[in-house]
């Protein structure tokens, strides 16, 4: 079975920091908006999110970023960080990250030093190097000393329940690659029941060829009060008893008490959003600042503002809406002349890709 294995480093040991020519890198210091939206744009998946809760040193050639690694992020939720993660003086070391046409030059080792420099600089006496791969455990041990600390069967560090229900209100493409990715075994999860407020959403087709039970909540807006319909609406989604809510194009705002009542709800966005939910701006990987874009209507108002860039974000939901944190994300830039029709396609792709990588974070989370 796939292993995940816990490294640690003897800050003690000697280092080796000698500067690599024609590389400059950063003092250990927080991301900038341009630097997580390069992590993001290059390596996907939940990263950026990581590197924001710590400091980073990045490495940068002609001025442009080509490496990072993250100091010490605070606030992680991972299971392998249960164990060893917990003991007096170790510091977190990654994660570490190196542009595909840069690697195998010794430029990772360089940004690995340093972050473990750095933790050794802020007193720790281990570094925690987590959840690598087995592939990956000879260049550790090559680069910097590293040895094994804890071992883990991916399987081990799963979620004990795992039940999701997803609500969707239209096409349900979203819905049938997460229902695809289960079936093939690529998510670890069970998709107890789609809910549904459009009784003639392509949503419902896709739950029945998948075997998904399926049920529609409409809401008569001539018959049923909104406080009405929200109450039958939580119940029913009460009645799966879900460990998540995902929520895949839910064309509805939720309530303050079905929000309050489910502890874990995430929302799969077509714009990217900012990591930081208090602002209403981002910067994209070429310096570009553009509006966060929240709200229903998010393609279509990036193309009324000749934005340049859109993307995808998958986000835990708060009672402010479009706000919660971010799970994970990855941007999208616009082709000159692009219609919208053309654009929500290569945003659907795009998203696929980050609700696999947001729930797959999901899961190894506690």
């Amino acid at each position: 079975m796939a292993q995940l294995y816990n490294l640690v480093v003897d800050l003690n040991a000697p280092l080796n920091t000698a500067p690599i020519s024609g590389i400059a890198i950063s003092e250990p210091q927080a991301a900038d908006d341009r630097t997580l939206a390069w992590i993001d744009d290059v390596f996907g998946g939940s990263w950026s999110s990581e590197a924001f809760a710590g400091s980073n040193v990045i490495a940068r050639r002609n001025g442009a970023p080509i490496a990072f690694a993250t100091i010490d992020p605070r606030g992680l939720r991972f299971a392998w960080l249960a164990g060893i993660a917990q003991q007096a003086g170790v510091g977190l070391a990654g994660p570490i990250g190196v542009v595909p046409h840069e690697r195998g030059r010794g430029i990772g080792r360089a940004v690995l030093r340093g972050v473990l420099a750095a933790l050794r600089e802020r007193g720790f006496a281990r570094a925690l190097i987590p959840a690598v791969s087995e592939d990956l455990l000879a260049y550790y041990a090559d680069a910097v000393g590293a040895t094994v600390a804890e071992r883990f069967d991916r399987t081990e560090l799963y979620r004990p329940a795992r039940r999701v229900l997803v609500m969707a209100s239209g096409n349900g493409s979203n819905f049938q690659a997460v229902a695809d990715a289960v079936r093939s075994q690529v998510l670890p999860i069970d998709v107890v029941a789609l809910l549904c407020n459009n009784l003639h959403a392509l949503a419902l087709i896709r739950a029945r060829d998948a075997g998904v039970p399926s049920h529609v909540i409409a809401w008569n807006r001539r018959d049923e009060s909104r406080e009405q319909y929200d109450r039958r609406l939580l119940d029913a989604a009460a009645a799966e008893q879900p460990d998540l809510v995902l929520m895949l194009g839910w064309m509805h705002l939720l309530s303050s008490e079905f929000v309050d009542t489910f502890a874990e709800i995430v929302n799969l966005h077509p714009a990217f959003l900012p990591l930081d939910p208090a602002r209403d701006d981002v910067t994209m990987p070429d310096g570009t600042q553009i509006p966060a874009f929240r709200g229903p209507r998010a393609v279509t108002d990036a193309l009324a503002a000749s934005s340049s860039w859109v993307g995808a974000t998958l986000h835990r939901v708060t009672q402010d809406t479009d706000r919660g944190p971010v799970m994970a994300r990855k941007p999208l830039r616009v082709t000159i002349g692009e219609e919208e029709a053309q654009l929500m396609e290569r945003v659907h792709e795009l998203e696929r890709g980050v609700v696999r990588s947001g729930l797959m974070r999901w899961v190894y989370e506690r």
